[in-house]
């Protein structure tokens, strides 16, 4: 029964931070079957390895020092940090590199590197809540693993690994390679010091003093990234609000389906009106749509724009599609 509520408490938190991740990115959500691809990444082979590197380095350490201390200071400070962070970050170079067209601005990153790093943290807070928790104090010690982990440090993972998903979406927008190459690099590098230095403090300040430090820097740090998505979604509804004032000829400002791209309430009414009828595809494919088409114009600004041509007219074939057959 231990190992089953030990599993359920590890995910299903997780699982619910991954839902709210998702209803953050209002305009242009990602798909669901590659979010759920990084967070399988995340949960089984992202864990998976870091685990077996993370044990193999930690025995490494204490063969050559014959110090357990030692092996668990060095672990938590460079191999867990360094191995964690790559693993998880990779999901997102996947992502970037073969589902190119579904990564199209900084929030973009962020969504799927916090999907990965949930999954992550989905299967290593089940492991703790297990082997620190429930195995040596039963239930109680069950359940104060679980605010510890779901409650106190829920979402350290990702929040290291957004630096990374960051540092990818800058480097789209770059036409210097040299900086295409430095910016996810740095985004990894941030990521993988701010893992350390929370490590380090869990380390080198054990007891209510150091989770009370470390837990303090961790919400700051949550709270400012939290702040940065929001001004992300803000600058996001300014580009669809901007696409369509300059686009008359496809957007009509009084129409009523143009207004509600943008406005949150509007849209999930207008979902569940069409819920069973033939114009719920042509609701969805329209605000779908129109945020990339935003996104797709505003890259073409930015970087070459002959790269865009033909993406930006079919999108615009689509959407003036789908708004014909809306009022029709």
């Amino acid at each position: 029964m231990g190992v089953i509520a030990s599993f359920f408490f590890g995910f299903f938190p997780m699982y619910l931070n991954a839902l709210f991740i998702y209803w953050l990115d209002h305009y242009e959500k990602e798909p669901k079957f590659l979010l759920g691809l990084v967070f399988f990444w995340g949960a089984v082979l992202a864990a998976g390895i870091a685990f077996f590197l993370n044990t193999a380095f930690g025995v490494g350490v204490f063969m050559a020092t014959n110090s357990e201390s030692a092996a668990d200071f060095s672990t938590g400070a460079i191999s867990a940090p360094l191995i964690e962070e790559t693993m998880k970050g990779l999901a997102v170079l996947v992502i970037f590199l073969f589902a190119h067209k579904e990564f199209d601005s900084v929030l973009d990153g962020i969504v799927y590197a916090a999907v990965a790093a949930l999954g992550f943290a989905a299967t290593e807070n089940a492991y703790y809540i297990y082997a620190y928790g429930f195995e040596p104090d039963s239930w109680a010690g069950l359940f104060n693993m679980v605010f510890i982990r779901v409650i106190l440090v829920g979402w350290q993972h990702p929040f290291y690994t957004a630096f990374i998903g960051i540092g990818l979406a800058l480097a789209r927008f770059q036409k210097n390679w040299g900086l295409r190459i430095f910016l996810p690099s740095l985004g990894w590098f941030i990521a993988v010091v701010l893992h350390s230095i929370h490590n380090i403090i869990a380390s080198v300040s054990p007891g209510s003093f150091g989770l009370l430090l470390g837990t303090t820097l961790d919400w700051m740090g949550w709270s400012a990234m939290l702040l940065f998505i929001l001004i992300i979604i803000k600058k996001e509804k300014s580009l669809i609000e901007k696409l369509i004032i300059n686009n008359p000829e496809v957007f009509h400002p009084q129409d009523q389906y143009v207004k509600s791209i943008t406005n949150f309430s509007k849209r999930i009414r207008y979902s569940i009106q069409f819920l069973g009828t033939k114009k719920s595809g042509a609701y969805a494919q329209f605000v779908k749509l129109v945020p990339e088409l935003a996104h797709k114009v505003n890259q073409a600004k930015i970087t070459d724009g002959l790269l865009y041509k033909d993406i930006i007219i079919d999108l615009t074939k689509k959407i003036k599609s789908s708004l014909i057959e809306l009022n029709t």
